[in-house]
């Protein structure tokens, strides 16, 4: 059941905060929460009230989850759900307060207001504070966003202790026409894709498929994600389908991205065989690689790379801006583009001395500090 635990002003900003818990809180604001998250499509799909909740049931089903609704003149300006749990610092545990999210989410995002969205991530703030956790902690934000900066920025004023890890590193780059798109590609690179294209090509027709939907998205996503499973991440246990729980959640979030228009999953086939696969979701002007695969038996023709480039191709056709790999960079990443977007994730403790012991053994004085603290135990706040 929803439970509507507070709803205050927050002074001088004219600002009204709600806390409400449970996923109810997810689904009695999907039409205003999505409103905000469309009108902001730089933001993505993870801004989305669908996304939260497909999270929710796969990775955290039963948890406690937490809605911050920031309204101004009773239209909403901000929806910051967070995930209360218990964790540790440095060793020890703590009231931990975290976005709803793991590596299967690729970047966190709130649904701001486009037109004030520091001024809605203060409010949420203001009323944050006062809660009983320990730690906060949002994983994966652009680094110098308006929730890392305004955030950061706002809790430091209030003597709180705020420390910033960097973490991914996800390459993109400008969708341009494939003319375009060579011309700023290494020679040695784009000699290897002609030369690949066409060993490739005499095990059978290459062809570009393209799913949004319907009935064949069932069998498109076997057929993906069985090759993503199929080489070293099925062999080392990392797979998509080693894991019931995330097998899930992309089986929800492929039937949720369809009804939302935004899925693209794409393969390349080989004589009728797909050899490579992408898990992407076309929104906002901006296409999403969260999963790719290939068939490592002809990995000497790198199919992963064919597709991408195929895909860029279909892609300029379509008007899309922008490809975004998604995750860490990497070499193969690397090949295309050297433009980065840098993501951090955002640590608050508050000032306590448990607290400030925390901050110094995890951000600061490390080992002796860390050694200390899981000896003594017994905190309070």
């Amino acid at each position: 059941m929803e439970q509507a635990i507070r709803w205050e002003e927050v002074p001088g900003l004219d600002i009204t905060v709600e806390q409400r818990v449970g996923m109810e809180a997810v689904s009695g604001c999907v039409s205003e929460w999505d409103g905000l998250a469309r009108a902001m499509p730089e933001a993505g799909p993870f801004a989305l009230s669908g996304w939260t909740r497909l999270w929710m049931e796969s990775f955290a089903p039963g948890s406690t989850l937490r809605v911050f609704r920031a309204s101004r003149g009773g239209r909403a300006i901000a929806m910051a759900p967070l995930l209360e749990r218990r964790g540790r610092l440095a060793g020890v545990p703590v009231r931990l307060w975290q976005s709803p999210s793991n590596e299967h989410s690729q970047r966190v995002a709130w649904a701001l207001d486009a037109a004030c969205p520091r001024e809605a991530v203060r409010g949420v703030w203001e009323r944050l504070r006062e809660e009983p956790w320990e730690v906060l902690l949002l994983k994966d934000i652009e680094a110098g966003g308006a929730v890392d900066a305004t955030l950061g920025e706002a809790a430091g004023e209030d003597g709180f202790l705020v420390a910033r890890w960097p973490s991914l590193e996800s390459p993109w780059l400008p969708v341009v026409s494939r003319d375009a798109l060579e011309q700023t590609l290494d020679a040695r690179f784009r000699a290897n894709l002609r030369r690949r294209r066409k060993k490739l090509a005499k095990h059978g027709t290459l062809e570009l498929e393209r799913v949004e939907g319907g009935d064949a998205l069932t069998r498109a996503l076997e057929e993906g994600l069985g090759l993503e499973g199929g080489g070293w991440k099925g062999r080392s246990g990392t797979a998509i389908v080693c894991h019931p729980e995330t097998l899930a959640f992309y089986g929800r979030l492929a039937r949720f991205a369809a009804e939302e228009g935004c899925l693209s999953l794409y393969t390349l086939k080989v004589g009728g065989r797909p050899v490579a696969f992408h898990f992407g979701l076309e929104y906002g002007g901006r296409y999403y690689l969260l999963k790719p695969g290939y068939d490592e038996g002809f990995s000497e023709c790198s199919p992963g790379q064919l597709l991408v480039e195929d895909v860029l191709e279909d892609l300029a056709h379509r008007g899309t801006a922008e490809f975004d790999f998604l995750g860490p960079k990497m070499t193969w990443k690397l090949d295309w583009t050297e433009r980065l977007r840098s993501h951090v994730w955002l640590f608050i403790l508050r000032p306590s001395l448990k607290g400030r012991l925390l901050y110094a053994a995890r951000f600061r004085q490390g080992p002796a500090v860390k050694h200390w603290l899981e000896e003594v135990g017994g905190w309070k706040r």
